[in-house]
């Protein structure tokens, strides 16, 4: 059992973090704030959960190192899969509601919380053997810590050491969505929303993968072709991107996808509105180039540019769109 405390005093809760229900925990976390949503996302806190507590032989008196850790839930999860010690840094006010968090479930003899910011901190050991970090951003890049990680990374992560999750993959495709276009002014900022997936018009494409073990900062600026290929007579009013997440490390491998095809994220999907519509037949294909890199003035912000072209038989257009996230 996991015990959260109100942040009124009020009753103390138990929470069984073995159970699967959907609804397990939700209610717990209400206290939590801009944290309640993430918290109550079922596919991304089991995705974690399971990752952990089905590794337990990877875990087993290994010394843990959780960056960004929030409300302090992974950290929970590592010490209970039998962790020697855990270090969770967090840079936000929010580790203060989590050290008594983390002493109410008796596990501060096992988990340290450290206030500041990783690349500043200095933590008492040398080296940690694994590294688990709830790190993606909207459109996975967007206001994300991935840099922080790859900072962790280099700094403390033993030889051979395991990172949890360590693959990441960007995915694009195109999408009907006339009613909202004819509404909507301008195009520069994109949208964060649920996508139903019977507006996906074409194929998906794969733009950018990330091996966390392996990346370094200058991957995070990238410019990637893309080719989409219509699955039926329709219009494209927008792109459409999400992510794909892997726990590589684990016996057997843990994925979870932000798509529209899948369960719901708090990520939902991101949609890049174009200026011009496309009329696109079956089997037609349309071309570009989608290009990203952190916003010069804030790099947790992102400048991206959609370039494409089409040539069909019943329209053919060739454009750049630059948004702004």
């Amino acid at each position: 059992m996991i015990i959260l405390h109100q942040a009124d005093g009020r009753d103390d809760r138990a929470v069984d973090v073995e159970m699967t229900s959907k609804d397990y925990y939700f209610d717990s976390y209400a206290h939590f704030g801009i944290h309640e949503e993430m918290l109550k996302d079922e596919v991304r806190t089991l995705s974690y959960r399971s990752s952990i507590y089905q590794n337990r032989h990877l875990f087993k008196d290994k010394v843990v190192l959780d960056v960004g850790c929030g409300t302090g839930i992974l950290s929970m999860f590592a010490a209970k899969a039998g962790a020697k010690h855990v270090y969770g840094i967090d840079m936000s006010n929010i580790i203060d509601q989590a050290r008594q968090i983390i002493i109410d479930n008796h596990l501060d003899d096992k988990i340290t919380l450290i206030k500041g910011k990783m690349e500043e901190v200095e933590l008492p050991v040398d080296k940690v053997d694994i590294i688990i970090s709830e790190w993606m951003g909207y459109f996975l890049l967007y206001e994300s810590m991935l840099d922080t990680v790859l900072v962790a990374r280099d700094k403390y992560l033993k030889p051979n050491g395991l990172i949890f999750p360590d693959k990441a993959t960007i995915y694009l495709a195109a999408i009907e969505d006339g009613d909202y276009k004819e509404e909507k002014i301008g195009c520069k900022e994109p949208l964060v929303d649920t996508v139903d997936s019977k507006a996906i018009v074409t194929s998906s494409f794969a733009i950018k993968e990330i091996d966390i073990n392996t990346a370094q900062k200058s991957d995070l600026t990238f410019s990637a072709p893309f080719k989409l290929t219509a699955i039926r007579d329709d219009y494209i009013h927008a792109f459409i991107a999400w992510f794909d997440i892997t726990f590589s490390a684990c016996h057997k491998p843990i994925r979870f996808s932000t798509g529209p095809h899948s369960k719901y994220t708090h990520w939902k999907q991101t949609v890049f509105y174009t200026t011009d519509s496309i009329t696109i037949k079956s089997g037609e294909t349309v071309t570009g180039t989608l290009s990203c890199a952190p916003n010069k003035k804030n790099n947790r912000d992102l400048d991206i540019e959609i370039s494409y072209e089409f040539s069909g038989e019943a329209s053919s257009c060739s454009e750049t769109c630059r948004y702004k996230m």
